[in-house]
């Protein structure tokens, strides 16, 4: 199976790299300089779960040929990505995003049907070091994917088969990745808005008296997945009341991290999405909309480079 890879950053790093491993045929797509570091240090991930170093192909421009391309851009790149790979799917290639949210399904869908797009989700964390090393952090090293129709005899599954179970690594299709990935959504959108309102971590939020806050945003965005006719289980509820009720966490979103960082934010992709969800639904929308304005005005302070 040959598998085209949106750049080498940390999750496309990361997943790439698992899936040479697997014996795979893994190309990457990737900007110039990108890819003279690749052809001059190799692939180079750092893990707890085992170390990859090892070369690798690299392309300026997607080609025919490819069975699948794995998409793992920030949600602001979308329509830039899009155009990156359109060549190799129109050639007969399926799109498996591991972007946060739902908003880019649509577009996906938009560009180039339902039949081509899988939904998927990743559980995993990494970053790309300022010397080109993509560091994983922690154990997460889950990636769940599937046909949107919830066929289980289609590429899909044969993506699954080949990527197995090993060690760095669990691939799992499923028939149900809309409600996969709704989960991932209610449980995102409640880290995201509180950590990015507060400019807090979880156990921080907690200890300042904010836990009913949190309860309110996580039922509020669970009401919004039901909505949508994806209502949660009592125990994944039970579940993420006991993760945002913890004194102790240090979790915060990624939203937040890059924000703090004098990055560029995926608040309309997550937030604003939730926010116009919920007011669709007829649910109170009040606490998204003010998350989402807070990061908007945030933007605005980066791009008059105010920022401190």
């Amino acid at each position: 199976m040959r598998m085209l890879v949106l750049g080498a950053g940390a999750l496309g790093g990361y997943f790439g790299g698992r899936a040479l491993e697997r014996g795979l045929d893994v190309t990457f797509l990737v900007r110039p300089a990108r890819a003279a570091a690749l052809a001059r240090d190799g692939l180079r991930v750092r893990s707890a779960l085992g170390d990859i170093d090892r070369p690798v192909s690299t392309t300026q421009t997607a080609g025919p040929g490819f069975d699948v391309v794995l998409l793992s851009c920030k949600a602001y790149d979308l329509d830039s990505a899009i155009e990156a790979i359109r060549y190799a799917v129109q050639h007969g290639a399926c799109v498996l995003p591991i972007l946060n949210g739902m908003a880019h399904m649509d577009r996906l869908n938009q560009a180039f049907g339902p039949a081509q797009v899988w939904g998927g989700l990743a559980k995993c964390a990494a970053t790309l070091t300022a010397d080109g090393v993509v560091q994983h952090l922690g154990d997460w090293h889950w990636l769940t994917f599937g046909e949107q129709d919830g066929r289980m005899d289609g590429r899909a599954g044969a993506l699954a088969a080949a990527l197995g179970g090993a060690p760095g690594l669990v691939a799992q299709a499923v028939p149900d990745i809309e409600r996969r990935m709704w989960e991932k959504l209610v449980h995102l959108g409640t880290v995201a808005a509180a950590t990015v309102l507060m400019r807090a971590s979880v156990g921080e939020i907690v200890r300042a008296g904010g836990t009913d806050f949190l309860m309110t945003l996580l039922d509020r965005n669970a009401a919004i997945a039901a909505a949508r006719g994806h209502a949660m289980t009592d125990a994944f509820m039970a579940s993420y009341r006991t993760m945002f009720a913890d004194p102790a966490s240090t979790y915060t979103a990624s939203l937040l991290r890059d924000l703090e960082a004098g990055g560029r934010t995926e608040a309309d992709h997550i937030l604003g999405y939730l926010a116009a969800a919920a007011r669709q639904a007829g649910i109170p929308a009040e606490l998204h909309e003010l998350a989402h304005l807070h990061a908007r005005a945030y933007d605005q302070r980066r791009e008059a480079g105010r920022l401190p």
